[in-house]
């Protein structure tokens, strides 16, 4: 959640535009009365902040993770994944150590060889 000092509604639509250029981000919302922007995903806080200092003065209020509910747990798909593994090293690929070649050069005098005296 950020607090901005906004004075337009030209401000608003350029924090909008910038904080929606974000990859990672789920949802946007403007509270107007409170100039607070509340912006849920997976970004990073700083660079947002940086981005929007450009034309307006921004404060962080709060950050925190998207709280997602609680799911279940089956016990069904751990045993479906332990077969996929039992298949998996039964199917094995065999791959053979690769044979070493050792480059070897030798100089030897050329007996026809042309010599300037």
């Amino acid at each position: 959640m950020l607090k901005l000092d906004m004075h337009d509604e030209k401000t608003k639509k350029k924090a909008m535009k910038t904080v929606s250029g974000f990859s990672g981000v789920d949802s946007i919302s403007m509270d107007w009365k409170d100039k607070k922007l509340t912006v849920t995903g997976d970004i990073d806080p700083v660079n947002m902040v940086n981005r929007l200092r450009k034309f307006c003065h921004v404060e962080i209020v709060s950050v925190g993770d998207a709280k997602e509910p609680e799911k279940k747990k089956k016990e069904p798909e751990k045993q479906e994944d332990q077969n996929v593994d039992e298949l998996a090293r039964a199917y094995r690929s065999y791959y053979p150590h690769e044979t070493m070649y050792y480059h070897v050069s030798s100089i030897e005098d050329d007996p026809i060889a042309c010599v300037i005296s």
